[in-house]
C-alpha cells in the first residue's frame, strides 16, 4: 500500500503538529522490511530522499520516500500543486495530519484534527486566520473518508459543529515520551509550568494562586517555561511583581532538552490551567517525569488524566493555592496521584497511536 502523506510540518521548527507527524514516522520506521507499506512524504522544498526532513529520517530511511513539491508550501500550494501532484502519482490513500487536506483527489483520504478552537472560541482568531481555518477544516472533514481525532473531546467538537457521521470519526489517543529523569530524587518546593503561554491557560490565576501561599511556603518558587502569544498581552513578569512575588518567579521563553529534565527532576508540581485543550500533552509529560499535575477542570482533562491530576477550576486561585499546598506537603497525596499516573500512562504510547493509525489508513485505502 502506497500512503502520501502531507509532510510540510516536518519542516523548520516544529510545533505540535510537525512533532505528531515526527512521532509516528519514527514508529512506522520500525517496520518489518516486508510490511507492505510505503510512505511517500510530500513538501515543498527540493530534494532527493527524506533526509532533507530531518529527524527521524536522518537515522534510517526505512519505509520513505520523498517527493518534493516545489511551492510555497501554502494553502494554495495544498489545493492546486499538492492535488495535481496526487493526482498524478495516484497513491492508494492520503494521510493529512494537520486539520485539512486537498479538496478534489481521487484517493481516500485520512484526516487528523487535533481541535476546533477555531469554531468553539473565534475570539482567539484574528478575523482572517479564523476563517481560513474554519472554513478549510469544515470541507476537508466533510472530503475525508476517515478522520482521526486525538481525543474523544475533540470527535464530540467535531461532530457536534460540523454533524459529521460519527462513524466516521476515530479516537487514537498520541502517545508521551518519558525523559531519563530520576523520579526518586528529592524535590524542591518548585511549581513548574511548560507549554506557549495562551490566555485560555490563565497564567494570571497560577500566580495569584502561587502569591496566596507564598507566605506559608517562604521557599516555593514558580518556574514558567514556554514562548508568550498571549493576545491581548499579558506579562507574567509584570504580573508577578504586582502580586509581590517577583524575585519568586522565573519566565524562560526558552530553554534546551537538559535544562528541562533538569526542571522535571527538581519540581514538586505542576500545573497547568488551560480551560481549552484538543489533547493536553504537557501534564502527561509531567506525569512521565514524577511530577504530579493541577489541571483546569475540563472534560478533555477528565478523559485524559482521570484521578491522576488535581483538578481545580481554572480561574479560582483559591483552589488553585489549596491544590499547590496539598501536593508541596501532604506526601500521601503525592504519592497517590503518582500511583494514578503510572497506571494512566501506559494508555498513551506512540507505539499504539502509530498502529491505529495505520489502521485507519489501511481500512480508509481498501475503501
Amino acid at each position: 500500500m502506497r500512503i502520501a502523506v502531507d509532510a510540510r510540518e516536518l519542516l523548520g521548527q516544529r510545533t505540535g503538529v510537525g512533532r505528531y507527524l515526527a512521532e509516528l514516522c519514527a514508529q512506522w520506521a520500525t517496520l518489518p522490511a516486508d510490511a507492505p507499506y510505503r510512505f511517500e512524504l510530500y513538501a515543498h522544498v527540493p530534494g532527493d530522499t527524506p533526509e532533507i526532513l530531518g529527524d527521524p529520517f536522518d537515522r534510517d530511511r526505512g519505509p520513505f520516500s520523498y517527493r518534493p513539491v516545489l511551492g510555497s508550501g501554502d494553502v494554495w500550494w495544498e489545493q492546486r500543486d499538492f492535488a495535481r501532484a496526487l493526482r498524478l502519482d495516484q497513491p492508494d490513500v492520503l494521510f493529512a495530519p494537520g486539520y485539512t487536506a486537498p479538496l478534489r483527489v481521487p484517493m481516500p483520504v485520512v484526516l487528523t484534527v487535533h481541535d476546533i478552537s477555531f469554531e468553539s472560541h473565534p475570539e482567539w482568531f484574528g478575523w482572517r486566520e479564523g476563517l481560513r481555518r474554519r472554513w478549510l477544516t469544515q470541507l476537508s472533514a466533510a472530503v475525508a473518508t476517515r478522520i482521526i481525532c486525538v481525543s474523544g473531546f475533540t470527535r464530540d467538537e467535531l461532530v457536534s459543529h460540523y454533524r459529521t457521521p460519527a462513524d466516521r470519526v476515530r479516537v487514537v489517543w498520541s502517545g508521551v515520551n518519558v525523559r531519563a529523569v530520576n523520579r526518586d530524587s528529592i524535590r524542591a518546593p518548585l511549581v513548574l509550568f511548560v507549554g506557549s503561554i495562551f490566555n485560555r491557560r490563565h497564567i494570571p490565576a497560577l500566580i495569584s494562586g502561587f502569591a496566596s501561599i507564598a507566605d506559608r511556603q517562604p521557599s516555593a518558587e514558580l518556574v514558567l517555561v514556554g514562548a508568550n502569544r498571549t493576545h491581548p498581552p499579558e506579562n507574567p513578569v509584570i504580573l508577578a511583581e504586582r502580586a509581590g512575588v517577583g524575585s519568586r518567579v522565573r519566565v524562560c521563553d526558552y530553554i534546551d532538552e537538559a535544562q528541562l529534565q533538569s526542571l522535571y527532576q527538581r519540581a514538586s508540581v505542576f500545573v497547568f490551567l488551560s480551560e481549552y485543550e484538543g489533547f493536553g500533552l504537557p501534564p502527561l509529560e509531567a506525569m512521565a517525569a514524577g511530577v504530579p499535575g493541577v489541571v483546569g477542570d475540563t472534560p478533555v482533562a477528565r478523559e485524559l488524566y482521570g484521578d491522576a491530576a488535581w483538578r481545580v477550576p481554572v480561574n479560582d486561585q483559591d483552589a488553585v493555592g489549596a491544590a499547590l499546598l496539598t501536593l508541596l506537603h501532604d506526601e500521601e497525596a503525592r504519592q497517590r496521584a503518582l500511583r494514578a499516573a503510572a497506571a494512566r500512562l501506559p494508555l498513551f504510547t506512540w507505539h499504539r497511536a502509530a498502529a491505529e493509525t495505520l489502521e485507519v489508513l489501511q481500512k480508509a485505502g481498501r475503501q
